[in-house]
């Protein structure tokens, strides 16, 4: 464990801890967060997992922005629970993600976990981008895949880390009961 895997760790726990609360400043300190962890995850050839750090920097501002562009804060974006169809849509697109990022990994990278690093990798794309537009269902899928991630992170030795992922999983079950119960929920 060294001193920056310590600070992004405190940093996520804080970010995730602000969205569940629906607070906007969960998306600059993640931002800070990710593009730590992209580090750390390129150190122990993690390299999917480096390189969604640096797109979750990406859907960290497009996060900020959802969530705080309009003038009048009632017309900000509210939570919302997928239809059957888009929801399947966006798991099937992380499947493709997952296939083809993982092939890529094993045939051209040394990388330590390719086939599934690539599969969280590819779900993990899809779980921040419900979670920028609040859709519900961004928290089952972080329940699941923290599950993983902590199993990953501990063959890894990135004891810190696994252990940041199983508090994740405790708040993204939270983060589905409270979201679960606010007023604005529509259907999409």
């Amino acid at each position: 464990m060294s001193g920056l895997e310590l600070f992004a760790a405190v940093l996520g726990v804080i970010a995730v801890w602000l969205t569940v609360k629906q607070n906007p400043w969960c998306w600059p300190i993640g931002l800070v967060m990710v593009l730590l962890y992209s580090w750390i995850f390129y150190e122990v050839k993690l390299y999917s997992d480096m390189l969604l750090q640096l797109v979750y920097a990406v859907l960290q501002l497009y996060g900020w922005w959802q969530w705080t562009r309009p003038e009048r804060v009632e017309y900000a974006r509210q939570v919302s629970s997928l239809a059957t169809g888009p929801m399947l849509t966006g798991l099937g697109v992380g499947l493709l993600a997952s296939l083809a990022l993982g092939a890529a990994m094993a045939h051209w990278t040394d990388a330590a976990q390719p086939w599934l690093d690539a599969a969280l990798t590819g779900f993990s794309l899809v779980a921040q981008w419900w979670m920028a537009q609040k859709r519900l269902q961004c928290w089952a899928l972080w329940m699941v895949l923290d599950v993983i991630f902590v199993g990953l992170f501990l063959y890894k030795g990135l004891y810190l880390t696994a252990a940041l992922y199983a508090l994740f999983t405790l708040i993204a079950v939270r983060g589905w009961l409270q979201w679960r119960r606010d007023p604005a929920l529509v259907a999409a």
